[in-house]
């Protein structure tokens, strides 16, 4: 976005600059709106698990941001010489019961043809300004939680060569259509100081991105940094790694350094692209049990201590 034209407007508390997940718009002191919008082509061939997967990612950057959606708009372009009205409809079926599983109020759309099919959400949310959880406000000593465990792209490009189960494509379906809800629980209670969603850039990007904002670096305990499941490292070893992966593994390469031990199947993992991910959180250690206790009452799949926040150093990302 470098280049355009732009008004300052000091209510826009953020907007583009830092990377962060959503945009978030200061109505008073005490109510700001989480703005955000996302949509993709189908991963899956169930049209309804795609739409509420689908949904899901969209409404994740609310919850990244501490917020809590109100209301949704869907983004439908559709090849329709191709794809049937019926198909169309399970797929807005699925992200219209996601929505109403976020209690998030589904108000309208925009639909028009496309030579291949996409479907997503603009959602609105609303949140406390005192309490959004942006990527630059970490410290040092922080501690790194994730609430997904990875490896839903190579998942996926595994469904796509037909080598994946059918019980390990259900865990990993089921997963990207989980909603990132604990993000809301643990910012309206204050226990954590930054955070982000882990989609597209993989943890190793959307980690650098918080590191950069806040001025740290990170260092990960690789062992402690779960998959979905022991066949990912079988898939990675097939070569069933997406492009968008691969290309978030050399960008990463240039802001991680990795030890000499890290075998070359995490690297892959820790770069996978990922779908409707979980939540990367910073919280002190004090509040650590905490912090967890409420993630995982919310729903989280998993509360995982991943690494830790230090002081600057030469590369933003250490992995151990």
């Amino acid at each position: 976005m470098r280049g355009l034209s732009n008004i300052s407007d000091p209510n826009l508390l953020i907007g583009s600059a830092s990377s962060d997940d959503a945009a978030v718009y200061r109505i008073h002191d005490e109510l700001a709106l989480v703005q955000t919008l996302d949509f993709f082509t189908p991963i899956v061939d169930d049209p309804y698990l795609f739409g509420q997967i689908a949904a899901a990612n969209s409404l994740s950057d609310v919850y990244a941001m501490g917020g809590q959606p109100i209301t949704a708009m869907n983004i439908v372009a559709m090849p329709t010489d191709e794809v049937s009205l019926d198909v169309i409809n399970q797929i807005l079926k699925g992200g219209a019961d996601k929505v109403a599983e976020a209690k998030c109020a589904l108000a309208g759309g925009h639909t028009v043809q496309n030579p291949e099919p996409l479907y997503g959400l603009s959602v609105t949310g609303t949140l406390n300004p005192n309490q959004v959880i942006s990527n630059a406000e970490a410290q040092a000593g922080d501690l790194l939680l994730l609430t997904k465990p990875l490896g839903t792209g190579i998942i996926s490009t595994a469904i796509k060569r037909g080598i994946c189960s059918p019980e390990l494509e259900e865990k990993a379906s089921l997963q990207m259509a989980s909603l990132n809800t604990p993000g809301a629980a643990l910012a309206s209670r204050g226990l954590t100081r930054a955070g982000t969603d882990v989609t597209g850039f993989g943890l190793l990007g959307h980690l650098s991105h918080l590191c950069r904002e806040s001025h740290l670096s990170a260092r990960i305990d690789s062992s402690a940094v779960p998959s979905i499941a022991p066949e990912v490292s079988e898939f990675i070893q097939k070569g069933c790694v997406p492009g968008g992966s691969r290309e978030n593994l050399r960008l990463a390469n240039e802001f991680t350094s990795f030890h000499s031990e890290v075998a070359e199947e995490i690297h892959v993992l820790l770069a996978d692209a990922q779908t409707s991910g979980g939540l990367l959180l910073a919280v002190k250690p004090e509040d650590l049990d905490q912090a967890r206790a409420i993630l995982l009452e919310n729903g989280a799949p998993i509360a995982a201590e991943i690494g830790i926040l230090s002081s600057a150093e030469e590369k933003a990302v250490i992995v151990e």
